[in-house]
């Protein structure tokens, strides 16, 4: 059995209390609400703070509420489970809500939160060992290498992203609320919490916490959110796609898309639905000769370059990119997923 090592467990009085202990304990404080990533880490070596800033018991963090404008705004420690039972995000942001349904298994998503699947760690078959298999493996540039193991050549760690929160939140422009050391607060997009490094991935500083995520009202926006795993449940994503489309009924007025699990971090690849603009997505449109959204999902899928870092084959996971970003546009457009295997 894996045992927790020995740690020290603060527990402040509010998220600018729990700011203000990350910067006074430097690189050995982490926060902890949900756990669910981080237990596991620690019991396996992966992760050793000596001191861990408890968010769990804040409920200024577990609200969720309409914004002044018509958004929607979800504290950081709202649990999955919550997040995507929540009927007013599910109304207008079923790409969110579907993400976070899919999300592990309902035990974790009970306790798991929106804020820790946001800045949820990489992943990679050479990281998440034990610490006894990955010292006789020889240790990777992630944690007490200096190598990468999957690309010994690459100069950077090649750890997978692995939320499935985040390209959803990206697609429907989602924004997060981070604050900092003497609650200093400052808001992002979610595309630029992440950087393309699986070592350090996030681009915010080390003492600052998710304090919330908020969503823009939908407005003319339809969305969705597909994912590639081996198991229907538990397993991170292989692939995945969120879509967002404006429609002016049948007709796309604009498009988003959002990959996953096919880098060190969300890739926006909006550019390749630029060809569905103008373009009416109707059953006949979907599944005509013309190839339209098999040419659009194979543009999305250029940036896709899987490694052999994580389960399957990486050319099927390649391939089941280019059909996850299929189905997803399908879905956005309100018509059966059925139609996906057709386009």
């Amino acid at each position: 059995m894996l045992r927790l090592p020995p740690f020290r467990f603060l527990r402040p009085g509010s998220v600018d209390e729990a700011a203000d202990l990350l910067a006074e304990h430097g690189d050995r404080a982490m926060v902890v609400a949900g756990g669910t990533d981080l237990v596991p880490k620690m019991k396996r070596g992966q992760m050793e703070p000596e001191v861990l800033v408890g968010l769990g018991h804040l409920t200024e963090l577990r609200a969720v509420h309409a914004t002044d404008g018509g958004g929607v705004e979800i504290g950081a420690g709202v649990t999955l489970t919550a997040a995507s039972s929540d009927r007013r995000v599910g109304a207008d942001h079923p790409a969110y809500t579907r993400a976070a349904a899919l999300v592990s298994s309902p035990a974790l998503r009970n306790v798991g939160t929106i804020g820790g699947n946001l800045c949820v760690d990489t992943r990679c078959n050479y990281y998440d060992m034990s610490v006894e298999w990955r010292e006789a493996c020889g240790f990777c540039m992630k944690k007490d290498g200096d190598i990468c193991r999957v690309a010994p050549a690459s100069k950077h760690c090649r750890a997978i992203a692995s939320s499935d929160t985040a390209p959803a939140a990206i697609a429907l422009g989602g924004t997060v609320v981070l604050v900092g050391p003497g609650g200093h607060r400052r808001e992002v997009s979610v595309s630029d919490l992440y950087q393309d490094d699986g070592q350090f991935y996030l681009a915010k500083a080390p003492d600052e916490i998710v304090e919330c995520l908020r969503l823009p009202p939908p407005g003319a926006w339809r969305s969705s959110y597909v994912k590639v795993r081996r198991r229907g449940a538990i397993d991170f994503p292989l692939a995945g796609a969120a879509v967002a489309l404006a429609m002016a009924g049948p007709v796309v007025e604009g498009c988003r898309i959002v990959l996953t699990a096919v880098g060190s971090r969300p890739f926006d690849v909006s550019a390749a639905g630029e060809a569905l603009v103008g373009r009416e997505l109707t059953g006949r449109e979907l599944t005509g000769e013309d190839g339209l959204l098999a040419d659009v999902a194979a543009e999305a899928a250029k940036v896709a370059k899987p490694l052999d870092n994580a389960d399957l084959h990486y050319v099927w996971r390649k391939q089941m990119t280019r059909r996850a970003v299929v189905q997803a546009i399908v879905e956005a457009a309100g018509h059966s997923p059925a139609l996906a295997a057709l386009a």
